[in-house]
């Protein structure tokens, strides 16, 4: 019973500073600058690469469509 009182009483403190309540932001304009700069930049690139694989599937579905439909000319 000692040791459990012990520990109780080393690690009680430690719990305490735990629950320090809410967090505070400290965070001024040049870094919501930068961030803003960064979703740019990820936008910039993937705009480009939506119309790429949108491109690339019609492609993909007009040769098979065209694999697909009877020989007309023969």
């Amino acid at each position: 019973m000692r040791v459990l009182a012990t520990l109780m009483g080393i690690l009680a403190p430690v719990t305490a500073f735990a629950a320090s309540g809410a967090r505070e932001d400290s965070s001024g304009i040049f870094v919501w600058v930068f961030l803003g700069f960064c979703a740019l930049i990820v936008v910039a690139q993937v705009v480009p690469a939506l119309l790429m694989m949108f491109g690339l599937a019609k492609g993909v579905a007009a040769v098979a469509k065209e694999k697909m439909s009877p020989a007309t000319n023969k």
